[in-house]
């Protein structure tokens, strides 16, 4: 029986009668039964016996991005085997569906259950670069020793797709950066092989790995090439500095390359910065003002350091002497490169600023209009009353001058539905603050919404 025939909406007792084959394929791909794609749909299941060339790629068993859309399972999840909620967890992971996944792993799948092609929904996430699915298998036993079909692990999966926040959060997790697989590559190896050189992606992979202290020196166990000669032989040249640079260094002391790391990360030098990590730099170091380098990095808008710091488990909560972190900084710089940086790592919307501020108050004042609008879409409070009694919405209006960027900032808050009606510690709305400056066009936007 055809994917397209069991795809089609036939009931079960229809595909029984198909014949014997069906009953005994216990990995059909009929995902109106248990979810699972099955041997004969499984992107991987061409991959597994052939021989792998450089595209498509072999440790990732040349799976698609996305599977197809998949009916809701209308089986009662109490009378599924193993088999099923297992096969049914790697559909999810293919699809990249986090909640179907968590209440699977709720009723007892296993997220390190493989299929006949060696893919289990862990090692689906490492490959297609799900990040918050990762992180859920993970958190639910995920085993990052798994092997795919090539004896390759998760790591050299995501490191050969440019996932380099994939790699990082398998770094933190314990994972051997040196694995090799059967073809005779690490994770840096497929790094470069596979590496497009215009994608910043898999410079950043291999600046994760050069940090977690890979061996750069280590060749391709069946050619004898080593990291560097793949790199230079691909024109990868940022990637190839880098790897010289790590080949030959001296050890240094771990407050020296702390110092290293601050400094890197203020100027913005990510190479330097993954050398200071792999020379022993503490991740959360701090100056003398009791910032970290990714706060550094974050007030200078240093992006690149800052996507590396981030992969490696940086904290953006981490609060200096001013009661700055990571985080708040993008509200004072509005780099949204910065806040989409920072966004994965789960910061705190709620830490407040030495004026009691949230990141959107700065950015209204200053007139940031990219960053008030991405910032409405997070779940930050945007109605929050700093301790000078204004909110994002009034310092727009008190600390602005009422030309456009202050007029498209009142116009977001508005239409994310901020309260116009909030006064500050004197009773003035933003809509009576208007009026008084003579900014009409924010007045008619703030009565408009008042009505």
């Amino acid at each position: 029986m055809t994917v397209s025939a069991l795809r089609s909406g036939r009931s079960w007792a229809t595909a029984l009668a198909a014949g014997i084959a069906v009953l005994l394929a216990g990995c059909a791909p009929d995902r109106t039964d248990d979810g699972d794609r099955g041997a004969g749909s499984d992107p991987a299941s061409t991959a597994s016996s052939t021989a792998p060339s450089p595209t498509p790629s072999p440790s990732a068993d040349a799976s698609p991005t996305v599977s197809p859309q998949t009916a809701t399972p209308r089986t009662p999840r109490r009378s599924l085997s193993q088999a099923q909620l297992d096969r049914r967890l790697r559909a999810a992971a293919w699809d990249d569906d986090v909640a179907r996944a968590r209440r699977l792993i709720a009723e007892g799948a296993d997220v390190n259950a493989k299929d006949e092609t060696e893919q289990s929904a862990y090692l689906i996430t490492t490959s297609e670069g799900y990040l918050r699915l990762l992180d859920l298998t993970l958190k639910n036993g995920g085993k990052v020793t798994s092997l795919d079909s090539f004896d390759g692990i998760g790591l050299i999966r995501a490191a050969e797709r440019g996932h380099a926040d994939v790699a990082g959060r398998l770094v933190q997790a314990g994972v051997d950066v040196d694995h090799v697989n059967n073809l005779g590559w690490t994770a840096l190896h497929e790094a470069l092989v596979f590496a497009d050189a215009d994608d910043h992606r898999y410079v950043d992979t291999v600046r994760v790995l050069v940090a977690a202290g890979a061996d750069v020196t280590l060749a391709s166990q069946r050619d004898g090439v080593s990291p560097l000669a793949h790199a230079r032989t691909r024109g990868l040249e940022r990637q190839a500095s880098l790897l010289r640079r790590a080949a030959d260094r001296p050890e240094v002391d771990r407050q020296i390359a702390g110092r290293r790391l601050l400094r890197a990360a203020e100027e913005g030098d990510a190479d330097a910065a993954a050398l200071a990590l792999r020379d022993g730099a503490r991740l959360e170091v701090r100056d003398e003002a009791g910032r970290t380098p990714l706060l550094r990095a974050a007030a200078a808008d240093r992006t690149a350091v800052a996507r590396l710091l981030v992969h490696l488990g940086a904290d953006p909560d981490a609060l200096d002497d001013r009661h700055d972190t990571p985080w708040l900084v993008t509200g004072v710089t509005g780099s949204v490169a910065m806040l989409e940086i920072l966004l994965p790592a789960d910061p705190d919307l709620s830490i407040r600023n030495r004026f009691g501020g949230l990141s959107p108050i700065p950015a209204s004042e200053r007139g940031h209009v990219d960053y008030v609008r991405r910032v409405v879409r997070t779940a930050v409070d945007l109605d929050h009353v700093n301790d000078l009694g204004w909110t994002a919405l009034l310092e727009a209006v008190i600390l602005g001058d009422g030309t456009r960027p202050y007029q498209r900032i009142v116009q977001i808050l508005v239409d994310a539905g901020v309260d116009v009606t909030i006064a500050d510690h004197d009773g003035v709305t933003a809509l009576e603050h208007a009026q008084a400056r003579g900014y009409d066009a924010i007045a008619r936007t703030l009565r408009a919404a008042r009505a």
